[in-house]
């Protein structure tokens, strides 16, 4: 299906400068609003901690909820969950509690005497802190192996380079193994092997392997900087989220370099401004039809599908959108750019 016309022409290399500022914005958005926030706000998945959901028959007064539960001793925030008019709250705090049957009848009596509406105790979840951290490492290990061996097979399939990044990845592997020993923080350490791996592009002459990478990088910083705006909290489904993220944005650019390399071969007599322009919209119907099938689904999921998946299309939604812009406006036009640079050195 094709809804675009194949001879269209928009100039998205001539735009190039004006989205790099886009992306440059928004990122700075997203590291202002990280450094204001202290990070991330981690879920109980991540910094340990118990979750209680707790359902009103009627509407309930928030100060009411906390205030009673902290005659009780549960010091905790309390939000709403789902639609408002479920009459759902999730009661965090970061201790644990070690949540029994007399506990949870206390906290039911307690709120009911407290409000005088009937409360039901849905669900119970505890985290201890050493199985949140372990957890916090292990999610940011698999966002940075799946960027790894994305690499790999970028570099081999579109610059025949497998044996060198398949090297580079296993050297970047092992040394991770070998600092981590030593107790360096993990999100440290992530940060500076994607640097050190940036860099490793450069000299190594990957390139199209590098568009992609900092094209994902873009993706998934810019879509935890939106959770923070907005104050979402990250859990495993987020996580989740991220990966698949990885994946579709992945895909998508690798449609467009596929037609940038076949056009190499066609018009190899013009520069390669007009030959990445061209690539892109001759796979603009592709991108477009994709992305609004999916941006259904997606939004769909976040307007109807409840609180539990809430955050996880919320986290598709932008990434998805952020994903298809990435791979015409940051993924081809690097391309560009290490040909600029690339002539000047």
């Amino acid at each position: 299906m094709q809804f675009i016309k194949s001879d269209i022409n928009i100039n998205f290399i001539g735009t190039r400068k004006i989205a790099f500022f886009i992306s440059l914005a928004l990122i700075l958005i997203s590291i202002a609003s990280l450094v204001i926030h202290n990070g991330p706000t981690l879920g109980v998945d991540f910094a340990g901690g118990t979750i209680i959901q707790i359902k009103f028959s009627s509407p309930a007064n928030l100060d009411d909820v906390k205030s009673e539960l902290s005659t009780i001793g549960i010091e905790s925030s309390v939000q709403t969950f789902g639609e408002k008019h479920e009459n759902e709250y999730l009661i965090r705090t970061d201790k644990i509690l070690g949540i029994n049957d007399t506990l949870s009848s206390r906290i039911k009596s307690s709120l009911e005497r407290k409000t005088g509406i009937n409360v039901e105790i849905r669900r119970v979840t505890m985290v201890g802190p050493q199985v949140g951290k372990d957890l916090r490492e292990k999610a940011l290990l698999a966002m940075f192996y799946a960027l790894l061996f994305i690499t790999i097979y970028i570099s081999g399939r579109f610059e025949l380079k497998w044996m060198i990044s398949g090297i580079m990845a296993a050297a970047l592997i092992g040394a991770i193994y070998a600092v981590k020993l030593f107790g360096v923080s993990i999100p440290v350490l992530i940060a500076a092997a994607l640097m050190i791996t940036l860099i490793l592009f450069w000299f190594l002459e990957l390139k199209y392997a590098m568009g992609a990478i900092v094209a994902l990088i873009h993706d998934v910083f810019i879509t935890v900087g939106m959770f923070s705006i907005f104050g979402k909290e990250f859990t495993l489904p987020i996580i989740a989220a991220l990966l698949t993220i990885i994946g579709y944005s992945l895909n998508d650019t690798i449609i467009v370099f596929d037609r940038i390399r076949e056009n190499l071969r066609k018009h190899h007599k013009n520069p390669l401004g007009f030959i990445i322009n061209r690539s892109i919209n001759e796979t603009l119907s592709r991108t477009i039809l994709t992305s609004a099938t999916t941006l259904v689904v997606l939004i769909t999921l976040f307007l109807l599908g409840g609180g539990v998946i809430h955050d996880f299309a919320f986290a598709m939604i932008v990434g998805v959108l952020i994903g298809t812009y990435s791979s015409v406006y940051v993924a081809s036009p690097i391309l560009l750019v290490w040909q600029t640079w690339g002539k000047k050195k």
